[in-house]
Parts: C-alpha cells; structure tokens; sequence
C-alpha cells in the first residue's frame, strides 16, 4: 500500500446520553492528517446517520477506507455498513477486538420493546459476518463491505504497523474520549 493512502478512522466514547464520535484521516504512514467530530444517541438508532455526516463534514476526496471501531457503539445504536458504504462510495470495514458469540442475546436483553428490538436485530442481521483476522500476533474480527475478505485483511494489515489496533482507530478512539472528556469538564463548571 503506498503510504500517502488515507483512511478515516471513527470511534466513539459514550458519555451519559450521548457518545461522541470522533473520525481521524490517518495516512498509511502513520501521519495524522485531519478530524472530524460528531455524536450519536446512547440507546438510538441513528448512528448511521451520525457517521455519514461526520464523513460528510470531512468533505476529503482523498480518503479511501472507511473504518470503524465495531459495530454497535452508543449501546446497541447499530452501524449499517451497507448504507455507509453506499453513501460515501467507499469500502467500509468495522473491525472489533473482541471475541464474542454476536449481539443478539444483547440486543434482546437491552431492551424492553419488541418493535426496537425486531428494528436492531434486522441491521445487525444485515451486516456481514465477522472474520478472524491475526494482525501482530494479535487477533481482530473484521466485516467488510466494498473489499473481499483478502483485500479488507490486507487493508487492516497496512493501517495496524504495531500492535492489534488499526492507527486510524486508535487516533480516532483518543480524540472521541477527549472531546467527551472536554464536555464533562464544561458540563460540571457550569
């Protein structure tokens, strides 16, 4: 991968009702090279919705990738890989980094509402499956829309120079737990 290739990064830090959102455009060569900031409901459904416009508001033609730390942050507000990938015409990984059975028992313990639970269960179902990835002697489950499984794979590989964390993701995951941090301080001053 050539290593002036940009990605954007985006993770979330929860916070009381709402987690911030904060997407990191990242070079393969590890050099940061913008950010965009947004928020999502904690329980909603519009996380979605919040990261095309955090992609949106980047505006950089220049990016190529699209990837995002899980797929259900804000407590079950479920990513649409398809729909993202759809709106920015971009391959749009969600990598995790946690084994686990999946999210349904989840879902369905989260929430007392059969409509909000049959609305969460149908995204989730949606999306593509989780494939085990070895990245650095570590593991990381991939989904990917817009690559095949060897191309998401060489992509996460050519973003993750040390450790188990794709750069754009950890950059993205420091700058969301700023910013929430910033605001609880704002908020507990006022």
């Amino acid at each position: 991968m050539k290593p002036g290739r940009r990605a954007v990064g985006i993770a979330a830090s929860d916070r009381e009702r709402l987690s911030h959102l904060a997407g990191a455009v990242v070079r393969a060569d590890r050099v940061v090279d913008g950010f965009a900031f947004g928020t999502c409901t904690i329980g909603g459904s519009d996380a979605t919705a919040a990261v095309c416009a955090l992609i949106d508001q980047l505006d950089r033609e220049d990016v190529r990738y699209v990837l995002l730390a899980g797929i259900a942050p804000a407590w079950f507000n479920i990513l649409d890989l398809q729909t993202i990938h759809e709106h920015t015409g971009l391959p749009t990984l969600s990598v995790s980094f946690e084994a686990s059975p999946g999210l349904e028992g989840g879902i369905r313990d989260a929430f007392d509402e059969t409509e909000i639970v049959s609305r969460r269960l149908v995204t989730y179902r949606a999306q593509p499956d989780r494939r085990e990835l070895s990245v650095n002697d570590e593991t990381v489950f991939v989904r990917s829309v817009g690559l095949d499984p060897d191309e998401a794979a060489a992509v996460v590989r050519a973003y993750t120079p040390v450790g188990g964390r794709p750069e754009p993701l950890r950059v993205a995951r420091l700058a969301a737990r700023a910013v929430g941090e910033r605001d609880e301080r704002a908020e507990r001053e006022r």
